[in-house]
């Protein structure tokens, strides 16, 4: 998952809205949304390379969305996979400091990961690289391959996009939601961010979504969570063009 835009306490109506891109090489395998036989369930995409996923909830009303931090100077090749951290939240049978606890202790052994996690009421984003723990307060965040906020062109974008949905709009629109997510406005190159790539790919992965012939926007999640937690799922896959090839809808009762 390369992006995530969040609303928290922006609308009455629905106090949680999460808006996320999953950015991924075309060839690598992946299964859509479904129920996972772990336990308790998940209900999640999948990696099926590495066996992770990139976002993903529980009846029980665990959320948990991974971005990886891009800087590839300090990328291993013998590091874990990043989508077991998504799984590892959504199984955990302890409290939340005790995962907080392990999440520190075995920082270093990946490459550079956001872990935005918690409950609809109560969510928190992990940076290992800065080994931070940051409250998701009330208001309107933008999550790429950099810290929470970070000004990116194509977080700012979105948040301000986000935010003005959120303020002038009597009722939610998916429709308008993946909309949003579907933005394919490049930054200029002065407002390119300069995290050790070429300026050519910092210009192709500068859009919200991102389309190319090997690396692209694969799918765009939509959760949606109303005053009552009742919780709704919404997943568009798309293939090398940007057309959508699948749509899986899910709703969930969070406690």
């Amino acid at each position: 998952m390369c992006i995530l835009f969040i609303a928290r306490d922006q609308r009455k109506d629905f106090p949680l809205i999460i808006a996320a891109n999953r950015d991924e090489f075309h060839a690598r395998p992946t299964k859509a949304s479904h129920i996972w036989s772990s336990h308790p369930p998940i209900f999640a995409g999948k990696d099926l390379k590495a066996g992770g996923t990139w976002m993903g909830v529980t009846r029980s009303g665990r959320i948990a969305a991974l971005t990886n931090i891009r800087q590839p100077d300090k990328e291993r090749q013998d590091a874990r996979t990043r989508g077991e951290l998504v799984v590892n939240y959504l199984t955990h049978k302890g409290s939340n400091p005790q995962f907080h606890d392990v999440l520190r202790r075995r920082r270093e052994k990946y490459n550079g990961f956001n872990l935005l996690h918690g409950t609809w009421r109560d969510l928190k984003v992990y940076n290992n690289e800065s080994d931070s723990l940051l409250s998701l307060e009330p208001g309107i965040h933008g999550l790429s391959n950099g810290a929470l906020n970070d000004p990116w062109p194509k977080v700012s974008r979105g948040v301000s996009a986000l935010s003005q949905y959120c303020s002038e709009s009597d009722t939610l629109s998916e429709d308008a939601l993946f909309s949003l997510l579907k933005d394919k406005t490049e930054a200029p190159e002065s407002a390119l961010p300069d995290t050790g790539i070429s300026k050519d790919w910092e210009k192709r992965l500068s859009p919200i979504f991102i389309q190319s012939d090997e690396y692209g926007t694969r799918a765009s999640t939509l959760l949606l969570v109303n005053r009552n937690g009742n919780a709704s799922w919404s997943e568009r896959t798309y293939d090398i063009q940007g057309q959508v090839t699948d749509q899986v809808t899910a709703h969930f009762q969070f406690l």
